[in-house]
């Protein structure tokens, strides 16, 4: 059985207030916008994850509660400190820890994290996808990942980049 991991890099955040912490920092209109049209994508790919695993920074969570109407059945979320300053090996830890019967699982994070793992897990994938997720990682981004094997068996390398979706291509 195949799994789909889609690593979905939050969505533009705002800097109009200084004397907010960064892992308070919400999303900025231009964000709000990019979250419509990938809800859109979403939607229209009928992409359902199992399972949700989204950094607790507040542009992590309002990316999630952007995207969250695309899909018909609510899906499990784990909110964690852990992935806001998560390395991509803590990422991909957590995943590997993701139980069989779950089929899709999306994280919501940030980069360079989600960049760098969404490259180091693409063995091979669409050519153009993977031109495209080598040059940039926008804030949106968004990789879609078969694991062919288990995920306690998914290493670097080992997965395929089928798709790579970035909002300015979605409006």
């Amino acid at each position: 059985m195949s799994h789909e991991l889609l690593l979905l890099r939050h969505l533009k955040s705002s800097w109009d207030d200084p004397t907010l912490r960064d892992h308070e920092r919400p999303l900025a209109p231009r964000g709000i916008k990019a979250g419509n049209a990938l809800q859109a994508y979403l939607r229209d790919e009928d992409v359902s994850p199992q399972l949700v695993l989204c950094s607790s920074a507040t542009r992590a969570l309002q990316t999630w509660d952007a995207v969250r109407p695309a899909f018909m059945a609510e899906p499990e979320v784990i909110v964690t400190d852990e992935l806001y300053m998560a390395s991509p090996d803590d990422v991909l830890h957590r995943v590997k820890a993701v139980p069989e019967t779950v089929g899709t699982v999306m994280v919501v994070g940030h980069n360079p994290t989600i960049e760098e793992l969404a490259a180091g897990l693409a063995g091979d994938g669409d050519p153009d996808a993977l031109d495209r997720l080598a040059a940039k990682y926008p804030t949106g981004g968004l990789a879609r990942l078969t694991v062919p094997s288990t995920w306690r068996d998914l290493s670097w390398e080992s997965a395929r980049l089928d798709a790579f979706v970035v909002p300015r291509d979605l409006t």
